[in-house]
């Protein structure tokens, strides 16, 4: 290599296997350079890369500017090293060689196309590894990740929904995160999100767990520094915020208490600090957030007047720190106020200036690898990229925010510190995101076959009931609940009148099943509707035979995972509580107030 970067005879630049296409303007892997000389074509300018290896910590590799360089090549690519054939050299002349004559100019291409080919660039040098410059930045990126193995190792990208425990934690050692509040919290669960995304990836739900709602932290299994395994016991009736810290608990702990809240399965867990929101808001030049009033508070050293703003930096993480200032003054308020916050980052990341500057991309793959703590099951640039690739299908304006609902802690006395789960309402918004029922208006698809088999299955609730005393069901138990089958006969017989019921125990070779069914014959759909009534059984769960069955024969009900307890609706309800705090994402008139 010599002084301007050029191969010696026989070298070849990693970066010049690197050829953009201009058919598709990505850049493809191209090894056969001999084969492109004998055809008359010739390889794209390749990137400069940096003569000295990067080091972790060192400064930004140089990334080529979008702007067009000063010889007239296009934007997005850099100008060729001089002496290459058919390029301009620092003299102005085209260096001698075969196809060297002039050629015809191409045709400018939009602004759209542009940037995508500068776009393609940047990831293929900096990302795929095509050049030394380009390996160092992705290892780069990987060390700044730190993991925690949680017991858990769930396969980066699935096909089916997706549940990602978001944590911020209030730590206030490491860089950047003193001065805050007590500096010598462990670090606690202060902002934990679940973000819901449905299988189809048509939409998704971020609820928001209070950090001061009481519950019961079940046991769980934690490594210490030597990787040695150990128990720390659970805690009865105590703030959801000390599921993290408390005790010697990592993230796994927080994980398993919002499975036991929501009843849903997390996939993978991001944990990040204070840090986090002041480097990701600068590193996207600023979040818009809008206030709805006055606000000075010493707390959280927030001082912003009416209106819109943007922030980064300080002034962001004293944004969704504040909570004495706006709303009751609580947790709840705060909420609302980073729901807002986050809104506007998710919206400003994907905005076209993020995604299409170099500069920018680079410093917020840096910030976000460097303020992340992930499972081992995402712990590296490539898994990342994965998820979010995967992610990324949901439009924004399917992207709801919603709090868990809770209700003052009535063992609180006159002051309310902490509040309690409100079971009524989130049992229901529960079940809604655990059958991937959207909290916006979700236009479906054509799928008239679909929609047909659909409207067939409801037709089955349609119509005449059976009397309560005339329905004969034999009922089984296959969900993960100690005799849910003798309970469910109970409040059937006394509850509801169905006197001909009977318990026909475990189902059948004790198999378990995630959701209620309902077997039953064609003469016998009074019968169905009837008890699908009672328990607020869905379509879905009602399966018609086909041939009539004797008259006193019985139906048969097996219980499963989606089965909440007697007298429980099993089916989830088609719209939201009333009451239900929610931010939808792509809301852009938020006010704080």
């Amino acid at each position: 290599m010599d002084a301007q970067g050029r191969g010696q005879a026989g070298d070849m630049d990693p970066a010049d296997q690197w050829v953009l296409n201009p058919d598709t303007g990505s850049y493809e892997l191209r090894i056969n350079h001999a084969a492109d000389a004998a055809s008359g074509q010739s390889s794209p300018a390749g990137a400069t890369r940096s003569s000295a290896p990067a080091t972790a910590g060192a400064a930004r590799p140089a990334v080529p500017s979008p702007a067009s360089p000063a010889d007239g090549s296009p934007a997005g690519r850099s100008a060729a090293p001089p002496g290459r054939r058919g390029v301009p050299d620092q003299r102005g002349r085209r260096a001698a060689g075969k196809g060297s004559g002039r050629r015809k100019a191409k045709p400018k291409a939009s602004g759209k196309k542009k940037a995508l080919t500068w776009t393609g660039g940047v990831l293929a040098f900096l990302l795929v590894g095509g050049s030394v410059t380009g390996y160092l930045v992705y290892q780069h990126f990987n060390n700044n990740i730190d993991k925690v193995d949680v017991g858990v190792n769930n396969a980066a990208v699935i096909d089916g929904p997706v549940n990602i425990l978001v944590i911020g934690t209030d730590k206030r050692d490491g860089k950047g995160n003193k001065g805050y509040g007590d500096n010598g919290s462990v670090g606690h669960a202060d902002t934990t999100l679940l973000f819901h995304v449905s299988e189809d990836r048509s939409n998704a739900t971020a609820l928001s767990i209070p950090r001061d709602m009481i519950t019961d932290i079940p046991d769980c299994e934690v490594k210490d520094d030597g990787g040695e395994k150990k128990t720390i016991p659970g805690s009865h009736k105590v703030r959801f915020n000390e599921s993290l810290g408390q005790e010697g608990r990592d993230p796994g702990c927080t994980w398993r208490t919002v499975e036991k809240i929501t009843g849903l399965k997390v996939n993978h867990f991001m944990m990040a600090d204070f840090n986090a929101v002041k480097e990701l808001s600068s590193a996207v030049d600023g979040v818009e957030v809008c206030l709805g009033k006055d606000i000075d508070d010493p707390d959280s050293h927030l001082k912003l007047g009416k209106g819109r703003h943007t922030v980064k930096g300080e002034q962001a993480l004293a944004f969704v720190r504040t909570r004495h200032s706006v709303g009751f003054g609580g947790d709840l308020s705060r909420i609302e106020l980073q729901q807002q916050f986050l809104s506007s980052m998710i919206r400003k990341m994907k905005s076209g200036g993020t995604l299409t500057n170099p500069a920018k991309l680079y410093d917020l793959a840096d910030a976000a690898t460097k303020s992340l703590t992930v499972d081992t099951g995402i712990g590296s640039v490539s898994k990342l990229t994965s998820v979010a690739k995967d992610l990324s299908k949901v439009d924004l304006k399917h992207i709801t925010f919603a709090t868990v609902p809770v209700l003052d802690n009535p063992e609180d006395g006159p002051v309310k510190k902490t509040v309690i789960l409100d079971k009524a309402k989130a049992e229901p918004l529960f079940s809604m995101v655990r059958q991937d029922t959207s909290l916006t208006e979700v236009k479906e698809k054509e799928k008239q076959k679909e929609k047909a088999a659909k409207d067939k299955q409801a037709a089955l609730l349609k119509g005449p009931k059976a009397a309560p005393a005339d329905v004969r069901v034999r009922v089984f138990n296959g969900s993960e609940k100690l005799g849910a089958a003798q309970d469910t006969l109970s409040w059937l017989q006394n509850s509801q009148g169905m006197l001909r019921t009977s318990n026909g125990g475990n189902a059948p070779g004790g198999k378990k099943q995630a959701t209620t069914t309902l077997e039953f014959a064609p003469n016998q759909a009074d019968q169905a509707r009837r008890l699908a009534a009672a328990m607020g059984l869905p379509a879905s769960a009602l399966k018609q035979g086909t041939q009539n069955a004797a008259p006193m024969a019985e139906m048969k009900l097996v219980l499963g995972a989606d089965f909440k307890g007697a007298g429980a609706p099993v089916g989830a309800p088609s719209k939201a509580p009333a009451g239900i705090q929610k931010v939808e994402a792509d809301d852009k008139n938020i006010c704080a107030k």
